[in-house]
């Protein structure tokens, strides 16, 4: 995916400043995402919207469509109606997976403005599902990672976040109690190591996803400024430009975010980017919604708007 170019005169338009749309491909992150980014908090995603938010991204139909099948067949959603009037319904696991992502915003913002978030103590998860439940084992595992735990071993799993509630209700779920066990531990020792900062170094890969985030930053930070400019002319995005943008930005920024396991700042290297490429999707946020046109229209990525609206 090329890295967004600002140009320095005023006279670029904020679509070219927010950088084109790119893979629309069945699969890929743009339609899947986008699809996710639309539903509503009830996890309804209304065909009218998402139809008209693909054409002015300029997401064929037919790629909406078998994306959509795809996540009905993953069983994530249901649908009802036909149409521009289709309605697909989240089932309990597309709920689960849409308050995740809401839980993991609201989590790294709040981390941001405290500026800590470790009780000091290692979160673990245990183990043991038989064979015969191999999808259940596999679809835990996954809630794991997607909560941001860490492999420690096979069945063997850790967060320094309190977490036990989440994992035993996904446990309940997928009916695996019986085979799942939670307790705590301040001391930890993995690959010989027990200073906690190079323990979560040898389980998460930081670097890594530092390297993402400074990439969104240098990619975005202009955006604001270019923003604010066009708000000082009077100048509104139409949403031909709006809609495309929020979702070119959302893509970079999940690209960096999805992988972050948003460890408590007392774990992580100083300066951490992950700070400041959320401050710059905030500012993003914040005035492209203002400088938009069309102020009642579908809105992409609320789940970004709830967790920027909790900011001191």
């Amino acid at each position: 995916m090329a890295d967004t170019t600002v140009d320095a005169s005023t006279d670029r338009t904020a679509e070219s400043a927010l950088g084109p749309i790119v893979d629309t491909t069945d699969g890929g992150v743009t339609t899947r995402m986008m699809v996710f980014g639309l539903a509503h908090t009830n996890g309804r995603v209304m065909g009218s919207e998402l139809y008209h938010v693909a054409a002015e991204c300029g997401v064929p139909l037919e790629t909406v469509r078998s994306c959509t099948r795809r996540l009905i067949s993953e069983g994530l959603f249901g649908r009802s109606g036909e149409g521009r009037h289709v309605v697909f319904t989240a089932t309990d696991e597309g709920l689960a997976a849409l308050e995740v992502a809401h839980q993991r915003h609201l989590l790294a913002y709040a981390q941001d403005a405290a500026g800590r978030g470790w009780d000091r103590f290692w979160h673990m998860v245990a183990f043991a599902i038989p064979e015969s439940r191999r999808g259940a084992r596999d679809r835990f595992r996954d809630h794991l990672l997607d909560l941001g735990g860490a492999q420690v071993q096979p069945g063997l799993y850790t967060s320094p976040h309190r977490w036990e509630d989440e994992v035993l209700a996904d446990a309940r779920r997928l009916g695996i109690t019986g085979h799942v066990s939670t307790w705590s531990t301040e001391d930890l020792n993995h690959q010989t190591a027990i200073d906690p900062r190079v323990v979560a170094a040898s389980l998460w890969d930081t670097d890594g996803v530092a390297a993402r985030y400074q990439g969104f930053i240098d990619a975005f930070k202009e955006v604001p400024r270019r923003l604010e400019e066009m708000r000082d002319r009077g100048e509104q995005l139409s949403e031909q430009d709006f809609l495309p943008g929020a979702l070119r930005i959302a893509i970079r920024f999940n690209d960096c975010f999805d992988r972050d396991p948003l460890l408590p700042p007392e774990l992580l290297p100083r300066p951490w980017p992950g700070r400041e490429a959320r401050e710059i999707l905030a500012k993003c946020r914040r005035l492209g919604v203002l400088s938009r046109s069309e102020k009642t229209g579908p809105t992409l990525f609320r789940v970004f708007d709830d967790a920027i609206a909790h900011l001191p």
